[in-house]
């Protein structure tokens, strides 16, 4: 049985972000080369291609030696607790080691490739958002380039970088990968599509899906532990799941949700989000299953499994300010 926390709150004169603690010991920049030489027969995701990418060869991820980066901005889109006043500083990367034939990203995740960076780059980019005003960096779809942000992050850390770090996640990421994280990441936001390993072969191409997000949510947790607030409301540390509900899939969201509440803690903060609609692959012909929009009354019981299995809920948690 998970274990709840007592413990919500960290004050802003006590939190510095955990990679500093790394850094001023020399263990970053160890990791960061440690990263770096497995691309040379790549095991970073559950996909385990074993490509040589330093040789810029590349299989599910379409990407070699050096990320590739769609876009990045203060984003003001996501939870409340991560966009604060002056946004999540957002780095989106092109690319994805999922298939998810619903995807409203699939030109980003599938379709087209983005600007090729080098670590120099991306830390210039962190830099920026930070000298912005963001209240964090927040890394989109970094499952398949978890050595090139920590080499990047040495970069900018030595060149002020002070923002705590959120790894924003499809959850289909490898325990080695997790494990080169310890200590650098504040923040996981994971998503948790599906366990059924039926569901997760056909709508994401990943049988294992399911026993994978399952396996690193608790490995996040065990790492950071409950969501975690300042004073003003700003999540610090911890994890915070996604659950996007699927049309007809009311089942399989109880059962992410028990897995939640049982095996990771009753304390999980998730986002139980409506946001699904038909997209990318999804068709009468070929998925006519889900194609079909979110009824309110589906997302209803979505939430009120979550409060019945006393889950923490988004929720705007936000003192003393007002979005404009």
């Amino acid at each position: 049985m998970a274990v709840a926390s007592d413990n919500y709150t960290i004050s802003t004169a006590d939190f510095e972000p955990a990679y500093l603690a790394l850094h001023r010991r020399g263990r970053l920049l160890q990791r960061a080369k440690e990263a770096v030489a497995n691309l040379s027969e790549c095991r970073v995701c559950p996909r385990d291609c074993k490509v040589n990418r330093l040789a810029d060869k590349t299989a599910v991820c379409k990407t070699g030696r050096y990320a590739q980066v769609s876009s990045y901005f203060a984003h003001l889109g996501e939870e409340d607790c991560l966009r604060g006043w002056r946004g999540s500083g957002t780095i989106f990367f092109n690319m994805c080691n999922l298939r998810c034939v619903f995807c409203q990203n699939y030109d980003i995740s599938q379709v087209s490739r983005g600007q090729e960076v080098g670590p120099t780059e991306l830390a210039a980019m962190m830099l920026e958002l930070q000298d912005v005003g963001c209240h964090n960096i927040n890394f989109v779809t970094p499952e398949h380039v978890v050595p090139q942000v920590l080499e990047a992050l040495v970069v900018a850390v030595e060149a002020g970088l002070r923002l705590p770090i959120v790894y924003n996640t499809s959850a289909y990421d490898s325990l080695e990968s997790l494990r080169l994280l310890d200590g650098v990441v504040d923040i996981y936001m994971p998503d948790f599509k599906f366990l059924d390993s039926k569901l997760s072969l056909r709508y994401l191409k990943a049988k294992d899906y399911g026993e994978v997000a399952g396996r690193v949510i608790k490995e996040m947790h065990r790492q950071v532990g409950p969501l975690k607030f300042d004073e003003r409301g700003l999540a610090k540390r911890g994890v915070l799941v996604r659950h996007l509900v699927m049309p007809g899939l009311l089942e399989e969201t109880r059962q992410i949700l028990h897995f939640l509440a049982e095996e990771v803690a009753p304390d999980t903060y998730v986002n139980v989000m409506a946001q699904y609609r038909p997209a990318w692959k999804v068709s009468s012909e070929k998925y006519p299953e889900i194609n079909r929009p979110l009824a309110t009354s589906e997302y209803q019981e979505a939430v009120q499994i979550a409060q019945d299995m006393g889950l923490r809920l988004d929720e705007r948690r936000l003192f003393g300010w007002q979005l404009r």
